[in-house]
């Protein structure tokens, strides 16, 4: 264990190292609605419900609906509706409208198609920070609170070990000849939910959606055992197309819309079908699994045949201990708070040793969490 400074990563990192980072951008995902009653309901936009696109729903005129956790629920039932007017000196007046369709659903329509979705919630959304900053959102978070790539807007949690990078950094990797590529995974709010069950095979994961193209895929092909991933969305991107592919080796006239990587595929018989034993046992990696590269030539395969530009689809994968690493070499993260599915995939990937790593970060005075200091794990 040593330390430095972040600007110091350049030079820690192997020769010949490829960098992968995560592009998604956060949304200003929470929106207030006051109804005549003066209630105040506070709607989080989870991910797009209709069109499950986040670039469509985003770019949509008349209406959109999405998955919401709803504040003040009891004011705002199911078949309720409340409204909002905006006025913008660029695009005139509209009023918003959230029709709560389901208990996890809101129906957003306007009446101006000047605007997109995206633009409203530019204009009235507030930027969901990390819930345990106990704060509210400041307008140094707007910028703070993005990493400096940050492209494909959809995220409600920033990628946040890849706030420490800033444009110098990445210009001193480029002196080392270090590449970078880009992938996407959108973060949801099921990020930070803890675990707590007893048993980790009792612990459900959330699905988040990955956009990865086929250039960045045919790179990564032929840069395998020389990928160190930018944050742990990044790992989860990464280590999901490996199993995705290796679904598609058995499954290879799957269509794209039934892609999916399952919370328990990694440890079962690639089908998703066989989750860990209930009764506390570690889950065990799948033995007889293809090679990385044949994983990967798949997805290329796969991607010529049905001429994907891009390849989309949900992952719920979990990283815990007894996970066999199969794309990346390392990693640079940030520290993660106990009871977390984070914490495990750190454990996945150093063994027993992140008690050692963690107990020198606590007794050393490093930050933890979004806004906290970083680390270099290099297994």
């Amino acid at each position: 264990i040593e330390e430095f400074t972040f600007r110091d990563l350049p030079g820690l990192l192997p020769e010949g190292t490829v960098l992968v980072r995560n592009n998604s951008k956060v949304i200003r995902a929470r929106l207030l609605f006051q109804k005549e009653s003066g209630a105040r309901i506070e709607i989080f936009c989870l991910d797009p419900a209709s069109p499950t696109s986040y670039e469509l729903a985003l770019t949509e005129r008349h209406a959109c609906s999405w998955h919401c956790l709803v504040g003040n629920a009891k004011r705002f039932k199911v078949g309720s509706r409340v409204t909002r007017l905006i006025q913008s000196d660029e695009l005139g007046e509209v009023l918003l409208s959230a029709e709560r369709t389901g208990e996890a659903e809101v129906r957003f329509s306007w009446d101006n198609d000047r605007y997109t979705f995206g633009e409203l919630l530019e204009l009235l959304g507030i930027l969901p920070i990390p819930p345990y900053l106990n704060r509210a959102t400041e307008e140094r978070d707007l910028k703070t609170y993005q990493t400096v790539y940050a492209e494909r807007e959809g995220s409600v949690a920033a990628p946040t070990a890849g706030l420490h990078f800033t444009p110098e950094v990445f210009e001193a990797l480029r002196h080392r000849g270090i590449e970078t590529l880009d992938v996407t995974l959108h973060v949801g709010a099921g990020t930070f939910r803890p675990v707590k069950a007893d048993h980790i095979g009792e612990h459900e994961m959330h699905a988040e959606l990955i956009s990865v193209s086929r250039e960045a895929v045919e790179k990564l092909r032929k840069r395998l055992g020389s990928i160190i991933a930018i944050g742990t969305t990044s790992v989860r991107t990464l280590e999901s197309l490996y199993h995705l592919g290796a679904f598609l080796l058995k499954h290879p006239d799957a269509s794209p819309e039934t892609l999916h990587v399952t919370q328990w595929q990694p440890y079962g018989d690639m089908e998703g079908e066989l989750p860990p034993a209930q009764s506390g046992e570690a889950p065990k990696a799948c033995v007889s699994s293809p090679s990385t590269e044949e994983a990967f030539a798949a997805l290329i395969d796969y991607m010529q045949r049905w001429e994907l530009p891009q390849l989309a689809f949900p992952t719920s994968i979990i990283i815990a201990p007894g996970y066999r690493y199969r794309v990346i070499r390392g990693m640079v993260t940030n520290f993660h708070q106990p009871h977390s599915t984070l914490l495990l995939l750190i454990a996945a990937l150093v063994g027993s040793d992140w008690r050692r790593i963690y107990d020198h970060a606590l007794t050393h005075d490093f930050r933890f969490l979004s806004y906290g200091d970083s680390s270099l794990l290099l297994p």
